[in-house]
């Protein structure tokens, strides 16, 4: 079938069923921390409501630590921060003196090594997200869950719809940038804490050298006064310190209940329309851990990589991440802050299938701040690409408490399940070739 054929009533029953669900899990479940007993609830929901429609249903487990992925915004600033006051006291009050050539070589190799082990942290886990802090925290039960919609025929192809059904912590610099009508905040205050940290750095080394390398006037300042500088990064600290509200779940009714019903609304449309196809396979799968680092994708993936890419059907994984703001609608094929680069012919045939829908507005663009699930399954080698319509600025709900069932934006999540359908449609007719 063509998208031209597909019955557009259809789209828009399944966008008013969306918004009455999302709506029902928000007010029903409450807070959806990764891993926790309403994200489970929230998807034997699911379950229960797809089991209806779907020929399997079923749960996966994993391990995961909620807290560790962003909890380094708290370690990483006190760290810094406990370095550049301690070691200052300590030169001042000449707790340092005859330990190295000067005064504060000591207080400059100290904070430069915490700095740049802050960094590290930083750079693995939230520009990699790489699982390098879980195992200093606690870890508990999580769950994807899936269901599939199968063929008439021998399974050939396979293409999965997926979306997360946790929410975010609150960021306090998205959620106070419309209180202080300052929309770039969280750009501002990042920025000056991660830059702040880089020039410390190389400040803290140049004043080691300079105790051994005749500088001039240039050494003599790094040597004795350079230290100070430190004290900015420190202050600037205390932002990133506050920047994650642990105590309060964003609502996550955009970021991420709209691509949780992209998935569940993708087989609910098919069977709707009286959809089967012969020889393509469409699963919904609605994963959990996506905001405690990409976790439950990055099991998923792992667990299924054979299946996927080894069992000679060719599959392919469309991620759906926040259908609110319909300017914003785009083929993402660069993702995790633009280090990663989705397939190349999936991207492209989710782009023609959004022409096909009437959306020639989109474009491909790139994830420069965070990340999707797509990129866990790239990253793990499996064909993958992701849509989303959020303002990358970012928008004032994005993982604060305004993310709520009254910011939901039916004309967008419309959109979204367009562009899904058409997909599914252009997959099933030729696949990736």
């Amino acid at each position: 079938m063509k998208y031209s054929q597909f019955p557009k009533a259809v789209i828009k029953e399944n966008v008013d069923y969306a918004v009455r669900e999302i709506t029902n899990v928000i007010k029903r479940y409450g807070p959806r921390e990764s891993a926790n007993e309403n994200c489970l609830a929230t998807q034997k929901h699911i379950k229960k409501e797809m089991d209806t429609f779907s020929d399997e249903t079923g749960f996966e487990t994993y391990k995961v630590a909620p807290k560790a992925f962003l909890h380094f915004t708290k370690t990483v600033s006190a760290s810094i921060i406990l370095a550049v006051v301690v070691c200052l006291v300590l030169t001042l009050l000449h707790k340092f003196d005859g330990i190295g050539p000067s005064p504060f070589f000591l207080a400059q190799c100290i904070v430069g090594g915490v700095i740049c082990i802050g960094l590290f942290i930083t750079v693995v886990e939230f520009l990699m997200y790489k699982q390098f802090c879980d195992m200093f925290y606690k870890k508990r039960e999580g769950h994807n869950f899936y269901a599939v919609r199968k063929p008439r025929g021998e399974v050939k192809r396979r293409i999965i719809i997926s979306g997360h059904c946790d929410a975010a912590y609150e960021w306090r610099h998205t959620y106070y940038s419309k209180i202080l009508h300052i929309k770039a905040l969280t750009g501002l205050l990042m920025g000056l804490t991660i830059g702040g940290a880089v020039i410390s750095l190389i400040v803290a080394v140049l004043a080691i050298i300079a105790n051994f390398v005749d500088m001039g006037a240039f050494g003599g300042f790094m040597v004795n006064y350079s230290f100070y500088f430190h004290i900015f990064t420190a202050v600037v600290m205390v932002t990133l310190f506050m920047f994650v509200n642990f105590k309060r779940i964003s609502p996550g009714a955009n970021d991420n209940l709209t691509g949780t019903y992209s998935a569940v609304c993708a087989i609910r449309m098919l069977d709707m329309a009286g959809i089967e196809f012969e020889n393509t396979e469409v699963v919904a799968m609605i994963t959990d851990g996506e905001e405690a680092g990409l976790r439950g994708a990055k099991q998923w993936a792992k667990d299924h990589y054979d299946e996927y890419v080894n069992s000679g059907v060719e599959t392919a994984v469309l991620c759906v991440d926040t259908l609110c703001d319909l300017d914003d609608l785009n083929v993402y094929s660069r993702d995790m802050t633009g280090t990663v680069r989705h397939d190349k012919k999936f991207s492209q045939l989710v782009m023609d299938s959004a022409k096909e829908a009437g959306r020639d507005n989109m474009k491909f663009a790139n994830i420069f701040f965070g990340s999707s699930d797509a990129a866990a399954f790239t990253q793990a080698g499996i064909t993958a690409t992701c849509i989303a319509a959020m303002d990358p600025t970012p928008a004032d709900y994005y993982h604060n408490r305004r993310d709520n069932y009254d910011r939901l934006n039916p004309e967008a999540i419309e959109a979204g399940f367009e562009v899904v359908v058409s997909a599914i449609l252009k997959f099933d007719e030729n696949g990736l070739s």
